[in-house]
């Protein structure tokens, strides 16, 4: 029945509208892949022509022979409202007088098959919650945004170089409602409300949501999009959404986003297949699926997808003020034979496994976003060693500002879930990291999927006993806040939840009324706080200056121990102490001579620890070690991170070689702390002895008489009119005093 409605639009050729000329220009950057604007010239817009108000819809199918609009409005009969092609080829036009906000519409598609699809609007800003899937007409116009003040710093904020402590959160279960035995989730401005005065007492710098743009399976997280230009309409409107980026920055706190234009998935109503063909996947096979993930990988080459991913991309940065992107899945877009077995891929044109068209993609993107906005982070979730993804792409790198550190997590990870007794074992772990640490802009990664899907919680990773589990991951904390590198922690691991993270329930917040979790919380508190006011934990993140190593291979005892220095110089020193040993009596190289003074103690009482063992200030020794001159003996409690603040340098002033003739000249001589000598100055000539003056008595019994420094100074001072030699040497009492 369907089918013979819509089989005259299908049978004959389409008509085209009238050419408007002000839609030239964005069809041809559209077709070229440089329309960075794509959703305001596709999808739905309220607008007015000939005098009605109403709905323009536009939208791309290059293989379909007929598109018609439906929904409510229509009864959802196909045919009804048929669409028209406005450039000749691929893009289909139609305006809807009388259609308003909120209305519900789809684009019915005839294949060439002769088939019909319903298919939601690639380009909808807005959509039904599940498990309907229809696109709404939205109105983003409106707004009143009030931070102003925020966006304005940031253009003059070095993103590189100062603090980030990220708070990673997925919106719908950080805090739920409760409805009889259901739970419901806030939306977003309330969630905001909620948020806010934690992360601004927990001291995070910025919150990063996992993806919020539209997917059908809440057990996707959101990493299957269907909508990526709309909002998940399981937390609001997109209204909504923009209230609680307007609330963060106000609070003073940046927002990130996750972003996923590596994949989308297979559901009918969503862009696979979308005109009957490969539309917005790549169309070989053994390009276009990753079957793992049961999902289509885009085609990075084709002109209009660049258009349509990048205007997604950009859209969030403008529109909702969305401070930075991290993408996801990089790795399966730079590699033709991510998740595939031999013959399920194949190479390139160059014989090699690298997807050109995608490595080309992610270097126009990150250009079109960081020429615009050079203030807004786009950070890579790449899981290889794939080189310079964080340099420039005219340089011939990625072109993104910041990738995560896999590897620095999967290393540490394993360490700290290795028991004590064996990490000396696996010492490299801690310290590998440092090969590379500065090649590349890293954030130090504690993610969701750590913690997830049979993983365990992060506590639960930890070895031992219940208060070792906490000693351990105050002291992993510990270690990773003073590691180079950008931070994130998931939710629920500032306070050591156990349960594994489950999207359909809230994190369990009751664990808060237990001491050992209120302390850990209380630590995670101090370390963020001790982290935004320490430059040296961040003002040079990515540069050998900025990180010294003192103890780097005490493999044996598990122990660690470096500097991390700002921009000025001040230094803190970090020393961990990876297993259940109290050492006492630690000896290790002092940069700078002077009093230590422990500022963090992961072992304090205050946090859970024990309490027992603190260093009061520590004096160095001029005891060479570690290639310093100087040394330091501390206590370090057992499974513990210890934070001490460096003295701060002494200037030292030049030295002068002085002659005879000053020395005479005025008249005086410097004495050393250990003899005293006698002074004559050359104007009165007077004679004055020393205490260890030779005696009388041994004179007169004709013992021979040594010359005395009171009587050698006096013949220099006779002497005063002869020229004076410049000395050799210097004097005496000048090498005592530099001794």
């Amino acid at each position: 029945m369907i089918q013979a409605a819509e089989k005259p639009a299908a049978e004959k050729p389409a008509e085209e509208t009238a050419r408007n000329p002000e839609d030239d220009l964005p069809v041809y950057l559209y077709k070229q892949g440089n329309n960075y604007e794509a959703q305001r010239f596709f999808g739905s817009h309220l607008t007015e022509q000939g005098g009605e108000k109403g709905v323009l819809f536009r939208v791309w199918a290059p293989h379909a022979t007929a598109v018609s609009v439906v929904g409510d409005f229509n009864s959802w009969k196909p045919g009804s409202h048929p669409m028209k092609k406005t450039d000749g080829a691929s893009i289909w036009e139609l305006f809807i007088p009388g259609m308003k906000e909120f209305d519900i519409y789809k684009y019915c598609v005839t294949t060439r098959a002769g088939d019909l699809v319903f298919k939601a609007d690639p380009y909808a800003l807005h959509a039904e919650t599940r498990p309907s899937n229809g696109s709404k007409v939205y109105d983003l116009s409106g707004f009143g945004w009030t931070d102003n003040e925020w966006m304005d710093a940031q253009k003059a904020k070095d993103s590189i170089n100062g603090p980030m402590n990220i708070y990673e959160m997925h919106a719908g279960s950080w805090k739920m409602k409760q409805d009889g035995e259901n739970y419901i989730p806030y939306n977003y401005s309330e969630l905001a409300d909620l948020l806010i005065p934690y992360l601004t007492d927990m001291g995070y710098t910025h919150v990063e949501l996992l993806p919020i743009m539209e997917y059908p399976f809440d057990g996707s997280w959101g990493y299957q999009v269907s909508g990526y230009f709309a909002p998940t309409s399981r937390y609001g409107t997109p209204k909504d959404l923009m209230a609680f980026v307007d609330k963060m920055h106000r609070a003073g706190i940046g927002v990130i986003m996750d972003w996923v234009p590596a994949h989308f998935p297979k559901d009918q109503f969503g862009l696979y297949m979308f005109d009957g063909e490969p539309c917005y996947e790549d169309p070989n096979p053994r390009r276009g699926e990753h079957k793992e993930w049961g999902t289509m990988v885009f085609n990075f080459g084709m002109k209009e997808v660049q258009s349509f991913l990048i205007s997604s991309a950009l859209y969030w940065l403008e529109q909702y003020h969305i401070d930075g992107l991290r993408v996801d899945a990089v790795a399966s877009m730079l590699y033709l034979d991510y998740n595939r077995r031999d013959g399920e891929w194949e190479q390139n044109v160059n014989g090699g496994k690298e997807n050109l068209e995608a490595i080309e993609f992610l270097r126009k993107l990150n250009t079109a976003i960081l020429t615009r906005h050079p203030e807004k982070y786009m950070i890579a979730e790449e899981s290889t060693a794939w080189p310079n993804v964080t340099k420039p792409a005219a340089d011939g790198g990625l072109g993104f500002n910041f990738k995560w550190n896999m590897g620095w997590m999967n290393d540490m990870l394993s360490y700290m879930k290795t028991d004590p007794l064996f990490r000396s074992y696996n010492h490299n772990k801690v310290t590998f990291s440092f090969f590379y640490a500065f090649s590349e802009n890293f954030v130090l990664p504690i993610s969701h999927d750590e913690v997830v899907h049979g993983k365990c919680s992060l506590i639960n990773k930890m070895p031992g006993e219940y208060d070792d589990k906490f000693a351990n991951l105050r002291t992993f904390y510990g270690y990773m806040m003073a590691h180079p590198g950008k931070k994130l922690l998931f939710m629920g691991q500032e306070f050591g939840q156990f349960n594994e993270w489950y999207e359909a329930r809230p994190l369990d917040w009751m664990l808060l009324d237990y001491d050992k979790h209120k302390e850990l919380q209380n630590y995670v508190k101090t370390l963020n706080q001790f982290y935004k006011n320490t430059p040296a934990f961040w003002q040079v993140d990515y540069s050998w200056e900025g990180f010294q190593w003192i103890v780097p291979d005490d493999y044996q005892q598990s122990i660690v121990a470096f500097l991390r220095k700002d921009a000025a110089g001040k230094q803190i020193l970090i020393v961990c102490n990876f297993t259940p040993i109290l050492r006492e009596g630690y000896i290790m190289g002092a940069p700078v001579s002077g009093s230590y003074k422990e500022i963090l103690n992961s072992d304090d009482a205050a946090f859970g620890g024990s309490g027992q063992h603190h260093n009061k200030n520590i004096r160095s020794k001029k005891v060479p070690m570690h290639g310093f001159d100087q040394s330091i003996t501390l206590t370090l409690p057992p499974l513990s991170t210890l934070y001490f603040e460096v003295p701060a340098k002494k200037e030292t002033k030049p030295k002068t070689t002085r002659t005879t003739k000053a020395a005479a000249e005025k008249g005086e001589e410097k004495t050393t702390a250990k003899k005293t000598t006698t002074r004559k100055t050359a104007a009165a000539g007077e004679k004055k002895t020393t205490t260890r003056r030779t005696t009388k008595s041994k004179v007169e019994k004709g013992a021979p008489a040594k010359e005395t420094k009171a009587e050698k100074a006096e013949k220099e001072a006779k002497a005063e009119k002869k020229p004076a030699a410049k000395r050799t040497r210097k004097p005496k009492a000048e090498k005592a005093a530099e001794e």
